[in-house]
């Protein structure tokens, strides 16, 4: 009884063993696929290039806050999308 649960258990740890290697190594591809720069969008800007590019657009824009917040952010949107560079 006693060699029989030993040897159940010296099944599991070689399992465990041979399992967390294998995790082990997909975790190193992954990282160093992911490794490195992202992929640009096509004419994307960054958060802050097109923050700066809709308010000089919007400069002297006689409107409310509301409206000119809404705009701002689909402008926003649309540039980091690379929607909207020239």
């Amino acid at each position: 009884m006693l060699k029989t649960a030993s040897m159940f258990a010296m099944a599991g740890l070689m399992t465990l063993a041979v399992t967390g290697a294998s995790q082990a190594q997909e975790s190193r591809t992954f990282r160093r696929i992911t490794a490195g720069e992202p992929a640009a969008l096509q004419n994307a800007m960054t958060e802050s290039q097109a923050r700066r590019q809709c308010r000089m657009e919007m400069r002297g824009s006689r409107e409310s806050k509301r409206s000119i917040a809404i705009k701002m952010r689909g402008c926003m949107d649309r540039k980091m999308q690379g929607a909207g560079r020239n």
